[in-house]
C-alpha cells in the first residue's frame, strides 16, 4: 500500500478491452484522488520496431523500450485527454504482460485489467492474463468488461 496518493495499477496491450479498463482506473483514481500507473508487458516479438533498427542491425534494448513506450502512450493519448486532471505514470516492462502487472501490484492499491487482451481464444470470458492477476495478485483485481459478449463479436465478424 502507498502512503500517498492511492496507486491503480492498469494494464493495456491496445487491444479493444483495453479502454474500458483504462477508463475506468481513470474513474476510480479521479474519485480517490488516485494516482494511475499504465503497465504494458512486452517482448522482442510483441514489440514494434524501433526507428534505429535496420537490415542487419538489431538495436539496444532500450530503443525497443522507447518504442514500446511511444506506443503505449500514442494508444491511451485520445483518453488521457479526458482526464488531464489524474497523474499517470508508465511502466513498460521487457517481461510476459501479467509477470509486468503482477510486479506493478506489488506497490498499489488495486490492480485493473479488461477481461480479454490481444490472445487468439476469442470465445473466453477472461483471458489469460486477467486470469493469472486474478488469481495471483496481492492487492484487489477488478475485471472490465468491454460490453460485447463472445456472441455479440461473432456476430460482428459474420457481417
Amino acid at each position: 500500500m502507498t502512503s500517498e496518493k492511492p496507486l491503480i495499477v492498469v494494464g493495456n496491450d491496445g487491444s479493444d478491452a483495453s479502454e474500458p479498463a483504462l477508463r475506468w482506473a481513470l474513474d476510480q483514481a479521479r474519485a480517490v484522488g488516485g494516482r494511475v500507473l499504465l503497465v504494458r508487458g512486452w517482448s522482442m516479438t510483441s514489440a514494434p520496431k524501433p526507428e534505429s533498427m535496420t537490415f542487419g542491425h538489431i538495436p539496444p534494448i532500450e530503443d525497443f523500450e522507447a518504442a514500446v513506450l511511444k506506443d503505449l502512450q500514442a494508444d491511451v493519448a485520445p483518453i488521457l485527454a479526458d482526464y488531464a486532471d489524474v497523474e499517470v505514470e508508465y511502466d513498460t516492462n521487457h517481461c510476459p504482460p501479467a509477470n509486468a502487472l503482477l510486479e506493478a501490484a506489488e506497490n498499489a492499491d488495486l490492480v485493473v485489467v479488461g477481461a480479454r487482451g490481444r490472445g487468439g481464444f476469442r470465445g473466453l470470458a477472461l483471458g489469460s492474463v486477467s486470469d493469472q492477476v486474478s488469481r495471483h495478485s496481492p492487492v484487489p483485481v477488478v475485471i472490465v468488461r468491454n460490453g460485447k459478449s463472445a456472441d455479440t463479436e461473432r456476430s460482428a465478424e459474420k457481417k
